[in-house]
């Protein structure tokens, strides 16, 4: 029985002496106490050193996905006979390396939890069984492959290009937030100098640029605000600045005015950039599901599954509630309705249909999303023509709600008017009509007295026979019924003259 054996140097093959000592692993660390021992148990049979390490790296990487390296397959096909591969078996301590070199080589493999002690042994006294590498050597090659290992998992691969749309999402939505309350800070802070343009001036933006060109509301009707403002706004601004009821303000609380002023201005043109960015990345990668959803959607949904192949993993009724997972549970747990829309409520089809039939087409829309997300993440095509298909059914199916006709395929026929049975009746046998027929049994028909025609009952003899039923059923009733009335008048009599005899 032979041992593959991989290590950071290279590739150890080995032949157990005792092919037996398998079978019996819970005494099989006695073996390798010492190293004369663990000589005795196993025999070196070669050895494949790594050239450096990409070699050794090329070959980690394959075995850690449960491939055989070429210089794997290489080392057992020059090592192992024809005649050896038929007879021998070969230990692997992977599973996976296992069935690849099974499946490549046909060499039979063992390869279950009855090996772990005998990777023990070896892992103990490697050194011992394998002369010219010291302690120190392999530490150090162990440790430098390690390294090179941990860096080939985390290097930028432009398949993962969807972990920078999950971080550009994360910080526009971020982005939002702080925005918001700068821009909300400024209009209350700015407020009380002149609280008319508040009410005037809604854009964020905007009211922070007019705030930096004007200054004091004095300055007001001086001042150029058509790059900023349209005409009607800008006259509106400079005629409630006359009239302002606000309080005066010092040049140092104008400059405090300003600098969050300059830093909504920033954030805003920052917020532009990072989204055309976004749009690109979306448009990239999901052209399918950026046309059905949107930009933003779309990457909040890959942001909340992780990644874009989870997402394009999940059901089509996963897709519809992601983002809802508290209401879902909260349901489950109260015994209440599900929720049925989660982040995907925000996509403007579902926007587009009525307060009734938003349930429905976030359903039809989940259904078109996972489509494209599988075509997305596995298809190697990079137009978006099933998303614009999906997209322009899930349009008509939304003027079809609206219109109120349902679609052809899925009405409902219960609703209309079935035809009324009729019970036809059996019609009489005709002998004449029969092509083999004598003319000795006519005859005797003739002479034969006219006998009744078998037919089916009148519907008024039946009703009158299961009127005869009922009255007989009827009659023995009633006549129960007054033997006891009778019985029950007889038990009171005698129960008030036995009181009565009892009084007196």
């Amino acid at each position: 029985m032979l041992v593959l054996y991989e290590t950071a140097a290279g590739y150890a093959l080995f032949k157990l002496v005792d092919d037996k000592k398998i079978e019996k692993p819970e005494n099989l660390w006695k073996d390798f106490e010492t190293p004369d021992q663990a000589n005795k148990t196993l025999k070196l049979k070669a050895f494949s050193k790594f050239e450096n390490t990409t070699d050794a790296l090329s070959a980690v990487t394959g075995i850690v996905e449960g491939k055989i390296p070429k210089n794997l397959k290489k080392f057992l096909s020059d090592e192992i006979s024809e005649k050896e591969m038929k007879k021998e078996k070969l230990i692997v301590g992977d599973a996976k390396l296992g069935s690849a070199v099974n499946k490549k080589l046909g060499i039979s493999v063992v390869s279950d939890s009855s090996v772990l002690d005998l990777y023990r042994g070896i892992r103990e006294q490697f050194e011992s069984l394998v002369t010219g590498l010291s302690h120190s050597d392999l530490n150090a090659m162990s440790l430098g492959l390690s390294h090179s290992l941990s860096r080939y998992k985390l290097k930028f691969s432009p398949d993962k290009v969807d972990t920078m749309i999950v971080q550009a999402i994360g910080l526009l939505d971020d982005l939002d937030k702080e925005l918001n309350t700068y821009a909300m800070r400024v209009k209350e802070w700015y407020g009380w100098h002149f609280p008319e343009m508040g009410k005037i001036i809604v854009d964020n933006l905007a009211y922070a640029k007019v705030v930096k060109a004007i200054g004091f509301r004095t300055n007001t009707s001086t001042t150029d605000l058509s790059a900023i403002l349209p005409e009607e706004l800008e006259a509106e601004v400079k005629d409630a600045a006359e009239i302002s009821m606000g309080t005066e303000i010092s040049e140092e609380d104008l400059e405090n005015i300003h600098s969050l002023c300059d830093q909504v201005i920033n954030i805003s043109e920052y917020r532009a950039q990072l989204y055309d960015y976004l749009k690109n990345r979306m448009n990239a990668i999901a052209p399918n599901l950026t046309s059905l959803v949107g930009e933003l959607v779309g990457a909040r949904l890959i942001a909340h599954a992780g990644s874009l192949m989870n997402l394009a993993k999940q059901p089509a009724s996963t897709i519809q509630i992601l983002g809802a997972e508290k209401a879902l549970f909260r349901a489950l747990k109260t015994k209440h309705n599900t929720p049925k829309y989660g982040l995907i409520y925000h996509a403007s089809l579902v926007g587009q249909a009525g307060p009734k039939s938003k349930a429905k087409v976030a359903r039809m829309l989940a259904t078109k999303t996972a489509i494209a997300l599988r075509v997305d993440a596995l298809g190697e095509t990079e137009t978006a023509d099933i998303g614009i298909e999906g997209r322009t059914k899930v349009e008509a199916r939304i003027r079809m709600l609206e219109s109120g006709h349902n679609a052809r395929a899925n009405r409902d026929r219960s609703s209309q008017k079935q035809q009324k049975f009729k019970f036809n009746k059996p019609t009489q046998y005709n002998d004449q009509s029969d092509a083999v027929m004598t003319e000795a049994p006519a005859k005797k028909e003739e002479e034969s007295p006219a006998q009744p025609s078998v037919e089916s009952p009148e519907p008024s003899s039946n009703k009158r026979k299961l009127e005869d039923t009922e009255e007989s059923s009827v009659e023995p009733k009633k006549a129960k019924k007054e033997k006891k009335d009778k019985k029950d008048k007889k038990e009171k009599k005698e129960k008030k003259e036995k009181k009565k005899k009892s009084k007196d």
